[in-house]
């Protein structure tokens, strides 16, 4: 089987990718500070801000493909630590543009639906980008300078995920399981609309893009756009928890470090064209439902 290198192997969307991509590659994952057990994946070491420990890696694995997933993610954390959030979204990423510019194999980069301010949502790949915090900053920079390096790059912007966690990283859906199974009430924005998708599902599109993607934007949005207060009603229903432990609030009214987009909604009528074809949110949490 051809190598697959996928960097932060250990976070959410990299569990859910690794076990669904060594089906079909040789899979080789990186991680900087948690490392997982997995059968039938490679995991390795790598500071990704690091371009000697990158090429060493490049050089011993000889991948036949990459995904980069490596970032720090957090909205809030990169509002307040831009400079380190820099090195890991932009620069560590620009650096591996080049590492698979050099050997022209493919590439996959996950960025993000914050790229969009979410005042005219759903986007589409053409639409131009309006980040309001620095996280998506980062994302459009890399995006940009990833592209610029290596065309052939396929740039995937992301939606909300949710599904199975790693050792170490949840979705959004742990918080709410444990609050409704601790019978408590749980408070949801019914004014920020997303297109979210499960983490096997996102594995799915991503190895759609790097099979078929030809460089450029793809967005890998769910097809349906929804709150998180009515997700929330749903996700109640599917794992039969009372829906009156729910409470409708507004993102608006909530400060947080980071501003927040109200609507980054996806059109991703692009890749339903490539063979990207999502599960309904019912079925995704039906079929999560004795998992997690």
């Amino acid at each position: 089987m051809k190598k697959l290198l996928i960097t932060g192997a250990s976070g959410f969307l990299g569990y859910n990718l690794c076990q669904y991509a060594q089906k079909i590659w040789d899979v080789y994952g990186t991680y900087y500070n948690h490392k997982i057990d997995m059968n039938n994946v490679n995991f390795v070491k790598v500071d990704v801000t690091n371009i000697d420990e990158l090429q060493i890696v490049f050089k011993q694995i000889k991948p036949d493909a990459v995904i980069h997933l490596a970032a720090a993610s957090k909205p809030n954390y990169c509002q307040d630590n831009p400079e380190t959030a820099y090195k890991i979204n932009v620069t560590a990423s620009v650096k591996i543009a080049k590492l698979c510019a050099d050997v022209n194999i493919p590439c996959a980069f996950t960025s993000t639906d914050l790229v969009f301010d979410g005042l005219n949502g759903p986007y589409k790949e053409s639409d131009p980008v309006s980040p309001v915090n620095y996280y998506g900053e980062h994302k459009v920079k890399a995006e940009q300078e990833m592209l610029s390096i290596y065309p052939k790059t396929v740039i995937c912007r992301m939606p909300l995920m949710f599904g199975i966690p790693s050792p170490h990283a949840a979705s959004f859906i742990q918080f709410f399981l444990t609050t409704f199974r601790a019978g408590k009430s749980l408070s949801l924005f019914t004014d920020e609309y997303r297109t979210p998708v499960s983490g096997l599902t996102a594995a799915k599109g991503l190895l759609l893009a790097l099979e078929k993607g030809e460089g450029g934007i793809l967005h890998l949005g769910g097809k349906e756009r929804i709150s998180r207060y009515n997700f929330g009603h749903l996700m109640a229903e599917v794992f039969d928890f009372s829906k009156t432990l729910i409470t409708p609030c507004l993102q608006k009214d909530v400060v947080m470090a980071a501003p927040r987009s109200p609507d980054t909604s996806l059109d991703s009528s692009k890749a339903f064209k490539l063979g990207y074809n999502p599960l309904s949110l019912r079925e995704e949490l039906e079929q999560l439902k004795d998992k997690i």
